[in-house]
């Protein structure tokens, strides 16, 4: 697929790919990943770190982070974020305005950054549209995910601001896959087991 859209795939990935998406191809058969869209909240050398933005479980954030849970957008649940350390939460949040500074707010692009839910959230909530908490995030190790692209495991896609807060989370893979057009667009018809098709 390599040359669709803004995608990568079956090549060498260069740079920095924080903030792009990592989209799960019909060819990656780990079940942790099977049809997820990863956020890559970091990349560098040493490795990379996201977390799924498809996968919600149906504990309230309210549940967990009480203080937190007016800004959580719809579904207000924690999401899985990966299998590494799934007692630990990360947060992603959307600045209201781009150009805001925030404290605890580490960007990532454009105005969706990960935030510090240590924090106080009463001086903060005026600052962000929103906010999801994801348990557990996606690790790779030095090479390692640039090996799983080149395998043909993932397509590397440009993210929108929203993609981390649609409402209708389940329906983000064939989304991201749809608005690439061309052939990308067609993958999103994949059937889920191809010998039931």
């Amino acid at each position: 697929m390599q040359g669709e859209g803004r995608a990568i795939g079956g090549g060498r990935a260069t740079g920095s790919m924080t903030g792009r998406l990592l989209v799960a191809t019909p060819a990656l058969k780990d079940p942790n990943f099977d049809r997820t869209v990863v956020l890559l909240v970091a990349h560098e050398p040493a490795g990379a770190l996201g977390v799924v933005l498809n996968r919600a479980t149906e504990v309230p954030v309210a549940d967990v982070l009480g203080d937190w849970s007016d800004l959580a957008r719809e579904p207000a649940v924690l999401f899985e974020g990966g299998p590494v350390q799934p007692d630990s939460a990360i947060c992603v949040a959307r600045l209201r305005h781009p150009t805001q500074r925030a404290r605890g707010f580490q960007q990532v692009s454009g105005a969706v950054g990960t935030l510090d839910l240590s924090a106080d959230p009463g001086p903060l909530r005026e600052n962000f549209a929103g906010l999801r908490v994801f348990a557990g995030y996606s690790g790779w190790g030095s090479g390692q995910l640039e090996q799983e692209i080149e395998e043909g495991s993932w397509f590397v896609l440009d993210a929108l601001p929203g993609d981390a807060f649609v409402d209708r989370p389940d329906d983000l893979w064939p989304m991201v896959l749809r608005r690439q057009g061309g052939m990308m667009a067609a993958v999103a018809h994949f059937p889920p087991d191809v010998a039931l098709n």
